[in-house]
């Protein structure tokens, strides 16, 4: 056995409450979902995944203490993710007008884009790092079997629960988004409204990384 089957099943019950309980990459979600559409915000989620992936991948191998114990790197990853966050937000107020059924093709992101644009929201997700940081640890067995394959495995289990349930948040929020598209001057209302949902999540990273 690679694990433990005890540490396998606290730590997905741990994962379980921190992930269903709405937090910043269910609010990431739900913005773009509301600003793009159900498969927008599907490729956003696996993009943000793959993102966080990468910072399991670091915290297995040790990387993800040591940025977390310089205060200058840690800094200036919180403070990126605020950024990027902003500049979505941004994104989706200034072009809420233009993406209307008859210029959806035209004006819709990439969807390369909207996923390297959500694999940087991944890796800048402070929370995420010292929850692994703080908690993967703990969860390993000494039975000699390598740590960094039983932190993968961990971080494995924490991505499937954070795909899923990040995709129904975001498919909720797309099909309510599916019902104010009906009306061009309802669409461009949630338009915004996803927008300032993302402006909410980057002000409050804002505030988190130069105050608290």
């Amino acid at each position: 056995m690679v694990i433990e089957w005890s540490n396998l099943v606290a730590f997905t019950l741990l994962a379980l409450v921190i992930i269903v309980i709405p937090g910043p990459s269910v609010l990431y979600s739900i913005g773009r979902a509301l600003a793009w559409g159900k498969r927008a915000a599907i490729i956003s989620v696996l993009g943000n995944a793959a993102g966080v992936g990468v910072q399991i991948l670091a915290v297995a191998l040790g990387l993800g203490a040591l940025v977390i114990a310089i205060p200058p790197l840690f800094f200036a990853l919180k403070l990126g993710g605020a950024i990027i966050i902003l500049l979505l937000a941004l994104q989706a107020i200034l072009s809420r007008k233009s993406h209307t059924r008859v210029d959806k093709v035209r004006t819709q992101p990439r969807h390369s884009r909207l996923f390297v644009e959500s694999i940087g929201v991944g890796i800048t997700n402070a929370k995420t790092i010292v929850f692994f940081v703080a908690t993967m640890p703990a969860f390993v067995t000494p039975n000699g079997t390598s740590v960094v394959w039983q932190m993968l495995l961990l971080g494995l289990i924490f991505t499937i629960i954070g795909i899923t349930s990040d995709s129904v948040w975001a498919l909720a929020a797309g099909f309510a988004r599916d019902w104010f598209a009906q009306s061009e001057s309802r669409l461009v209302a949630v338009r915004a409204g996803g927008g300032v949902a993302l402006a909410g999540l980057g002000l409050y990273m804002l505030y988190d990384a130069l105050v608290l």
